[in-house]
């Protein structure tokens, strides 16, 4: 092109961006920099914010933020919805919710990207309380949560244990009928079996009419995280004869399920299948369910056989499956085979320290026990307290073990 106006970088700009080329949307954005007598706009910030997002390039963003705020770019709600994507989904929440407090236009848009957020990354933020808070503050003010969002929500009900506000979003689900949705009822299905309502979950797939290979494998992992390998592979057969293909998600699932109960025959036989008859090339997390498999059956010679000939390099998913079996049958000697993987893939995990230590405590190999537990110390781990959550006329109460602060740690029952 021989003249190349706003229009003309902005098209190109938001196609890359669109079309998952970030980092060439990124690159066109700095050239348009420099170029002459052009100068970014709105559309050309959510564009290039879009892209940041996607890439979790939270530094590029954080420039693009200053530059429109440096040259008095107008922030629109589009463009104020971009800049929150970006911190929101890059982990800095604090700063996301500061921006969405400033906000005095809010649309659906606003509130899914927050909620987003928390969901990403409220495991590490402890923050899924804030969830449901956005989601009823949504509703007062008159935006109805859509499927996206409803099925973004519902993970994070069982990390607050309430079963009553997943009956709830559930309800609501099928009040703007939303419930034929099948990732809405993939996360209902998958939120009521991590909550414990296994026949709720079952219920939800038997009134499911579209029941896609991820409704499937949602009911399958229930089961098998629940330690019912029966139903498990009897939901796996059911769902073969329909005609419908497992993915590698579903295998995962059944094998979890073998593992779960130790059937190491049926498990050998769908391992040994995923190539020949589905196509699927075994996964580390099917080795890992393999090595569980075999460690929980007692075949613990045979589950280090397995990880020594596997084709892929173990990850700490595999050696932690080897160390459970090591643990559960006392075997320091394996234990201290695998730790020493562990130790250097993942030096900052507790767990695997605690079981070595435990270990040698009960063979009383005390000094060996204290040296583990000083190099724990060195990590800068710190035990986090046991806590629990009530439901109470005042709502929902957290309760930490030992913790004397709370107005009714002395009431009697």
């Amino acid at each position: 092109m021989p003249e190349r106006d706003l229009v003309s970088w902005n098209s190109m700009i938001s196609g890359y961006s669109q079309g998952g080329f970030y980092q060439e949307c990124k690159d066109l954005y700095r050239a348009m920099l420099g170029s002459k007598d052009l100068t970014p706009d709105g559309v050309t910030a959510v564009s290039v914010l879009h892209a940041c997002a996607q890439s979790n390039d939270l530094v590029f963003g954080m420039e693009l933020n200053q530059y429109v705020i440096d040259n008095g770019i107008k922030v629109d709600l589009s463009v104020c919805n971009s800049i929150i994507s970006v911190y929101a989904k890059c982990g800095s929440l604090d700063y996301a919710k500061e921006l969405f407090e400033e906000m005095t236009e809010k649309d659906e848009i606003t509130y899914s990207t927050i909620i987003s957020g928390y969901m990403v990354h409220g495991v590490q933020n402890n923050q899924y309380d804030n969830v449901l808070d956005l989601v009823r503050q949504m509703q007062v003010f008159g935006f109805k949560p859509n499927s996206v969002t409803l099925s973004s929500i519902l993970p994070s009900i069982p990390y607050v244990s309430h079963l009553k506000g997943a009956k709830e979003i559930h309800a609501y689900t099928i009040k703007i009928s939303s419930d034929k949705n099948i990732y809405v009822v993939t996360a209902i299905i998958d939120t009521y079996a991590k909550l414990g309502y296994l026949s709720g979950a079952q219920r939800v797939f038997n009134l499911a009419k579209n029941r896609s290979v991820i409704v499937w494998t949602a009911i399958i992992s229930a089961y098998a995280s629940h330690g019912d390998a029966n139903a498990a592979l009897s939901l796996f057969n059911e769902m073969l004869n329909t005609n419908t293909k497992p993915d590698a998600v579903t295998f995962t699932a059944v094998l979890a399920a073998c593992a779960h109960s130790g059937l190491v025959d049926e498990a050998w036989e769908i391992f040994h299948s995923l190539l020949p008859k589905y196509e699927i090339q075994p996964l580390v997390n099917h080795y890992a369910c393999m090595v569980a498999c075999l460690s929980r059956a007692g075949k613990l010679f045979e589950a280090v056989e397995f990880v020594k000939k596997m084709p892929i390099e173990p990850t700490a998913q595999v050696w932690g499956a080897l160390l459970s079996g090591a643990s559960d049958s006392g075997d320091v000697e394996l234990a201290e085979f695998v730790c020493d993987h562990l130790f250097e893939l993942e030096p900052g995990n507790p767990s695997n320290y605690i079981v070595m230590a435990n270990l040698y405590s009960k063979a009383g190999r005390w000094e060996e026990a204290e040296r583990i537990r000083e190099k724990l110390e060195e990590t800068g781990f710190k035990k986090v307290a046991g806590s629990s959550r009530i439901e109470t006329s005042g709502g929902f109460q957290s309760f930490v073990a030992g913790d004397a602060t709370n107005e009714r740690t002395n009431k009697k029952l």
